[in-house]
């Protein structure tokens, strides 16, 4: 974890997405007109998608804040690799719902409980990050869900944010052709302009409480947007190696020397790690291994209540847990993976110096 720069009062440049941080670049302007007008039209997907570090998240994130939750109720899910029943239970959860029971049960809750949203006077809108992970019958799923209607009136809007790849998987594939007459806009978030990258630093630090120290050099903000390619994970990874250095002046040479022996994107390998290790493996895994303990505990309890328990009833809790562990096991493999290469990356950098320092 970085440790703020002493003569800042908070982060500026962590990688978790933070609210107050939020910079309006013209991609991000853009991308928030599109998601002002799906939630106009209260239907339907809205698809936004982007390479890892341009700010999805920080964008629906910003959105979140903004909204009006007397009359919208918004949650938001990180999705893992799901399939049906998986999405099912992540969107019961979400809502805080029970999330046990067979699919046709879960479906009656979600459905019964945005009536009840909607008897209030409050629509619903389910936020999906990592969308590309979903299967066919997840976003299926997703499409039924969202056709669930009260007086005409539909009562569930989804947003998916996810990887490029995600757009194209959408557009060719034939099983998916129901999910995509759903979709009512897109928009793909670009990286930041080149003149945007210096604005950004700047509204980032103020809001840590920056006061000209470290002092930034306009040749650093050019240099930052050749090394960064204009993707605010990358700059942000860039900004916070050298506040971790306590640089006292940020110039064209730091930055260079900060980006130096990285010409396959280590910086964005590192961005990847935190974005995929820090919110959807982790929050995939933490999930998984909630959902095991629970499934043991009502393994144990069905045989413990009945001397002779009922067979239909332990076949089919043993075999949801059997699925739910390998599904367990997959994001472990892929935790390890993440690790690896991350540990790869430190030691092939041999002078990154502090942050070869605080990852071991």
């Amino acid at each position: 974890m970085d440790a703020p720069d002493d003569r800042l009062t908070g982060q500026p440049f962590q990688p978790v997405p933070d609210p107050r941080f939020y910079f309006e670049s013209a991609t991000h302007r853009k991308a928030m007109s599109y998601l002002g007008y799906g939630l106009a039209q209260g239907e339907g997907f809205i698809v936004i998608t982007g390479e890892s570090g341009v700010g999805k998240s920080m964008l629906v994130d910003r959105l979140m804040a903004t909204i009006d939750s007397r009359r919208l109720v918004a949650v938001k899910l990180v999705a893992t690799r799901a399939e049906g029943e998986d999405m099912l239970r992540l969107t019961a959860r979400a809502f805080g719902l029970p999330d046990d029971g067979g699919m046709d049960a879960l479906r009656d809750r979600i459905e019964s409980a945005l009536r009840e949203q909607a008897r209030a006077g409050r629509r619903a809108l389910l936020i999906v990050d990592e969308a590309q992970a979903l299967g066919v019958t997840a976003l299926e799923e997703l499409r039924l869900l969202g056709t669930v209607q009260l007086g005409g009136q539909p009562l569930l809007q989804i947003f998916l944010l996810a990887q490029p790849a995600f757009r194209e998987r959408l557009e060719g594939s034939r099983a998916l052709e129901q999910v995509r007459q759903r979709v009512i806009a897109t928009c793909h978030l670009e990286p930041m302009q080149a003149d945007e990258i210096g604005p950004y630093v700047e509204h980032r630090l103020a809001i840590a409480g920056w006061r000209d120290t470290p002092r930034v050099t306009p040749q650093a903000y050019a240099r930052l947007a050749e090394a960064s390619g204009g993707v605010p994970g990358r700059v942000n990874a860039l900004m916070r190696r050298l506040l971790a250095q306590g640089a006292e002046v940020i110039d064209e040479e730091t930055i260079a020397a900060a980006a130096e022996g990285d010409p396959a994107g280590k910086v964005l390998d590192l961005t990847l790690i935190e974005s995929v290790a820090g919110r959807a493996e982790m929050a995939g895994l933490r999930s998984l291994q909630d959902e095991v303990r629970a499934l043991g505990t009502m393994l144990a309890g069905a045989q413990a209540a009945r001397p002779t328990p009922q067979a239909q009833e332990i076949a089919e809790l043993r075999a949801r847990m059997e699925r739910v562990e390998a599904r367990l096991e997959e994001q472990d493999e892929v935790l390890r993976r993440i690790l690896a290469k991350l540990l790869e990356w430190v030691e092939r950098d041999e002078r990154n110096g502090p942050f070869a320092s605080r990852v071991a």
